[in-house]
């Protein structure tokens, strides 16, 4: 196994799951632990892989590939920015397309 077998997956799901933290602390401070799960929450936008055959693979890029992945929804996603009942949602949402998007660079 590689240097880069184990760093793309470390650094995948360390960005998935603990630099919402930070974003949460640094943009919503006054309720970072609620904005924080909220942006965890949003890898339930990877329900969309369950559409793919196969339904994982792990030299795929997600983005632009699977339906809540593709450039329209990432769209979507930045209009809620800026809405303030969405803002908390949009942030996860879109941290997490970015987080999706430098996977892809690993593969380049």
């Amino acid at each position: 196994m590689t240097i880069l077998e184990i760093l793309r997956p470390l650094t995948h799901y360390s960005f998935h799951l603990l630099l919402p933290g930070l974003i949460a602390y640094l943009f919503f401070r006054s309720e970072w632990k609620k904005a924080w799960i909220i942006m965890v929450l949003t890898l339930i936008v990877d329900l969309d892989h369950l559409l793919a055959n196969p339904i994982f693979d792990p030299n795929r890029c997600s983005i632009g590939f699977h339906i809540l992945h593709s450039y329209y929804a990432i769209g979507i996603y930045f209009i809620l920015l800026f809405y303030k009942k969405t803002r908390i949602i949009a942030t996860g949402l879109l941290f997490h397309m970015y987080t999706d998007f430098q996977d892809c660079l690993w593969m380049a």
